[in-house]
Order: structure tokens, then sequence, then C-alpha cells
């Protein structure tokens, strides 16, 4: 007489399965971890965050970091960076992707 535990073979299979697997982290870990991460490389503290979404392997996030300090702090230089980061929140990549002064807004069409 077959057991009921063998019914659950499929099942405890993909739940083994899920349980290998690392978690995605929460969006605000994600957030700070690419912050925290950015400027350990970079030497300099980010601005903010002003973007983050989910990716099959982890999170992107674009962190705005102020590269030169100017006087009026509207012409000051900052920079978006765009950075990778896998599943459990390590950085896998970052680059970046924009320089312009704090004053400046962007246009769209």
């Amino acid at each position: 007489m077959p057991s009921e535990r063998q019914d659950d073979g499929p099942r405890r299979r993909a739940r083994d399965d899920a349980e290998r697997r690392p978690r995605r982290l929460s969006a605000p870990k994600a957030m700070r971890s690419a912050a925290e991460q950015l400027q350990e490389l970079l030497g300099r503290p980010p601005e903010s965050i002003s973007a983050l979404r989910p990716t099959d392997d982890g999170w992107e996030a674009e962190v705005e970091v102020l590269e030169l300090e100017r006087i009026p702090e509207t012409t000051s230089v900052l920079a978006s960076y765009r950075v990778t980061l896998d599943a459990e929140g390590e950085l896998m990549a970052y680059e970046r992707i924009r320089r312009y002064t704090r004053g400046q807004i962007d246009k769209r069409a």
C-alpha cells in the first residue's frame, strides 16, 4: 500500500528547489545596498537613488552622486550611475551613464 507521502514528491522537490535559490532582497534593502557599495567604490556618498527596478537576476538601480562641488550649488556636477545587484544584493557591475549640473532640468519631447 503506497503511503500518502510518496504523492508529495514533486511538491517537495519544488519546495526544496525554492529553498535553495537565493531569496530576492527587498526594494529598500536593495536601495541601501546599491548606495553603500557604490560609495565604497567611488569614495563619494550618493545624493539619492533615482530609480530601482527588479531584474531576472536581482536589481538595477540608478544612483545620483555629487562629483564636483561648486559655488553656487546649482553649478555643482552630479553623475548618474547604473548599478547592477544580484538577488542577494551584491554589486555585480556599475557604470556612469550621465553627468549634469545640479541646476539642469531634463527636457522631454
